[in-house]
């Protein structure tokens, strides 16, 4: 079969290294320009972050003040921030005389709260002048430190909302506050916990860096090629066998590192050959990467750092948390499979074959220890422990267990072995074990400072009262939008009630507020677009007596939308960089791969029933769960996929006509719905579908290429 893009049969791309440098970049973009330092700045410079993963570690085991933990954490992150992340582009892989000014002042800033005492706390309200003065000092180190590790979307939007702060007060109702002072600002943002040592600093310090350590020790202990190759062998060989690599892998890649730009390069580098090999061209193909990529942000153990916060918001276990993404997440999973399965019959793709050396049974043998640190996690948190201790557990699995394997071993086997001292040392420290360290502190870096930024953010909706005003003005413009449609409504006869009032204004509320949160998630990254909207969009949903678990996922999902959604599309991008396809016609092909899973987000907030999809948002409640209602409505969750994967690819038993694809669509739409008669009127859209397919004698033709 000839190649899309005119390319002789057998031909297989290399993922050339041009390619790869241009695909950094945008990991990059999402975790910042990180300056490669060599010489004894580089050694410094590791040996802090080391410091800073080890005391993470002892934190997670030990015992800590809370308002330490924070302060050391964020004075962690601005340090090193400062000295690894350059003011410009033009400034990189060197320190600056003030980046070394920058980093000390935040020591100073921070050192001031941590051995404040009581006493600095209880200054709060009013704050001394030099208080006041550090206070502003750590406020735009902040904003900087978020400038330079992820743009200036998110600290332009920290400054609007602090000049709403000062200036909401000339504003008209319902916008209106009390009015704030300097000293009232700044001392809620620098001398409470409410601010930027709020949630998202403690979520930062005692999850999300305890997480990003373990993935490090996953990725160094070589399991992300385990994980690749696993899926090579169980998938390859079958016409959908390419395609079915890509969402296995991009699963237990995904799920350990919860990372969406990290996964499609790390996926696409190793199996974009084998999808042009299948057929698929270069937009197809990268639009399948970033998909799947996609899919690490919500996969357990880890998902993405926004889940953390969905915790903390909630005082909820993380464990409920990984509860709540375990349908959705296969749900999502499923959407993909049933699209790479459309692919190869719309498009007559061949198998491919894998080499004969990856079999499940050699790869099993060898390497099945990867697999125990994943089922520790989840293991420890059933047992009672908390996630932070779960967590630093499963490091400590993996990494005893990388010495199961010579080439897995963090740490090389001939340090054990004697040898001179200072050979050892030199072995030591180029270790798995030291550059694992290494790279969990810094992998956080810039999830740590859009944290701190976002304290600013969730400091003003608490000071003035903003998720509630921006709530009651949802559910006003709601008000009105459900008026002008019952009053269509009345005009043809149907009768109003006080239930389909009540269902025609959620539903509003619902893509109001998706439409919310995917706006934001163009300009800011995935965890910024969940803390701001959870704090202005979810009160409306829950006014409605939508669940607050239920809310917050719906908010979680649709704020994932921003890894593919330009103008910080970054995981399509990414994907066609690797690819040399178009970013714009990649970002529409990832869109029409995870289209089915993410209208299933509504089923959460639409209806009491939908929360059978959360599994009740609680392990506790499992025992109690009403398991006819949660198979019940998972299985037209997948009938509604089915439908809407059908429509958009076009194709069912054979390709579709207008009216058949429109058909489908309208199934999906409907089973979406979790109400038993929109289940009926989908199930007899797809069941008259059905019919006219098999009535047409035509036989399906596969198209020349995807």
């Amino acid at each position: 079969m000839a190649q899309p893009d005119g390319n002789p049969p057998g031909f297989v791309p290399v993922v050339s290294a041009e390619a790869l440098k241009k695909a950094e970049q945008y990991i990059e973009e999402e975790e910042g320009a990180i300056n490669k330092l060599s010489g004894r700045l580089g050694v410094m410079v590791t040996v802090l972050a080391v410091i800073m993963s080890l005391f993470h570690l002892y934190a997670a085991y030990g015992i800590m003040p809370t308002h330490v933990l924070r302060g050391i954490h964020v004075a962690f992150v601005l340090f090193l921030g400062f000295l690894l992340f350059p003011v410009a582009k033009k400034y990189r892989h060197r320190i600056c005389w003030w980046d070394w000014v920058a980093a000390f002042a935040s020591l100073l800033v921070v050192g001031n709260m941590l051995f404040g005492g009581d006493a600095f706390l209880e200054r709060a309200i009013s704050p001394t002048t030099l208080d006041q003065i550090l206070g502003i000092a750590l406020i735009l180190m902040v904003l900087e430190a978020a400038r330079r590790t992820s743009g200036w979307i998110m600290p332009a939007i920290c400054v609007g909302f602090l000049v709403y702060a000062f200036v909401g007060h000339m504003l008209p109702a319902p916008w209106t506050h009390y009015g704030m002072d300097l000293g009232r600002v700044v001392g809620h943002m620098y001398m409470t916990l409410e601010g930027i040592f709020g949630v998202a600093i403690d979520v930062s310090s005692s999850l999300i860096i305890l997480f990003t350590i373990y993935g490090a020790f996953l990725e160094f202990s070589g399991a992300g090629k385990f994980f690749i190759d696993f899926s090579f062998a169980a998938m390859g060989g079958k016409p959908s066998g390419a395609g079915r690599t890509i969402v296995l892998a991009s699963f237990l890649l995904g799920g350990p590192s919860g990372s969406g730009v990290a996964t499609t390069v790390t996926l696409g580098s190793v199996a974009y050959p084998m999808l042009v090999k299948a057929g698929y061209g270069k937009d197809a193909a990268g639009g399948l990467l970033a998909a799947g990529g996609l899919g690490a942000i919500i996969s357990p153990p880890v998902l993405g750092a926004a889940a953390f916060l969905i915790a903390q918001f909630l005082n909820i276990s993380y464990l409920d948390v990984i509860l709540m993404a375990t349908i959705p997440t296969l749900l999502y999973y499923f959407a993909l499979f049933l699209m790479v399965e459309i692919d190869a019959r719309k498009f007559g793709m061949p198998a491919v074959a894998i080499e004969k050396h990856l079999t499940i049974g050699v790869l099993s043998r060898q390497y099945w220890f990867h697999f125990l640190s994943l089922v520790a996690i989840v293991f420890f948190m059933v047992i009672g422990f908390s996630p932070a201790s779960s967590v630093f557990w499963a490091t400590i699995v993996a990494l005893a267990c990388s010495f199961l394997h010579v080439d897995c071993a963090l740490v090389p086997y001939e340090f054990f072995r004697g040898g001179s001292s200072g050979s050892r040392v030199k072995l030591f420290a180029n270790s798995g074990l030291i550059k694992a360290l290494r790279a969990g502190s810094v992998g956080m870096l810039s999830v740590g400072a859009t944290c701190a930024a976002a304290g600013l953010i969730v400091g003003v909706v608490t000071l003035t009262g903003l998720g509630l005003k921006f709530s009651s003005i949802v559910l006003q413009y709601a008000d009105s939008g459900t008026q002008m449609i019952m009053s269509a409504l009345g005009a043809v006869g149907v009768e109003q009630t006080a239930s389909l009032l009540h269902d025609v204004k959620l539903l509003l509320t619902a893509v109001m507020t998706s439409l919310i949160v995917w706006i934001v998630g163009l300009a800011v990254p995935v965890t910024a677009s969940y803390i701001i909207c959870a704090v202005i969009a979810a009160p409306a949903l829950i006014q409605l007596g939508v669940a607050d678990f239920a809310a917050h996922m719906f908010i979680f999902y649709y704020a994932v939308l921003s890894e593919v959604s330009p103008p910080t599309a970054l995981s399509p991008f990414a994907a066609a960089a690797i690819t040399g396809g178009d970013p714009y016609k990649t970002t529409l092909q990832s869109w029409k791969y995870t289209l089915p899973a993410f209208l299933v987000p509504f089923m959460f907030v639409l209806d009491p029933a939908g929360v059978a999809l959360l599994l009740m948002g609680s392990f506790k409640k499992l025992a109690s769960a009403p398991w006819d209602q949660v198979a019940v409505v998972t299985v037209t969750a997948m009938i509604g996929i089915a439908a809407l994967a059908a429509g958009v690819q076009g194709w069912l038993f054979k390709r579709t006509t207008t009216i058949e694809r429109w058909l489908l669509i309208a199934a999906g739409l409907a089973l979406v719905y979790p109400k038993p008669m929109f289940d009926y009127i989908g199930v007899v859209l797809i069941v008259v579908v059905v019919v006219l397919q098999k009535l047409r004698g035509d036989t399906p033709h596969a198209a020349a290429g995807a």
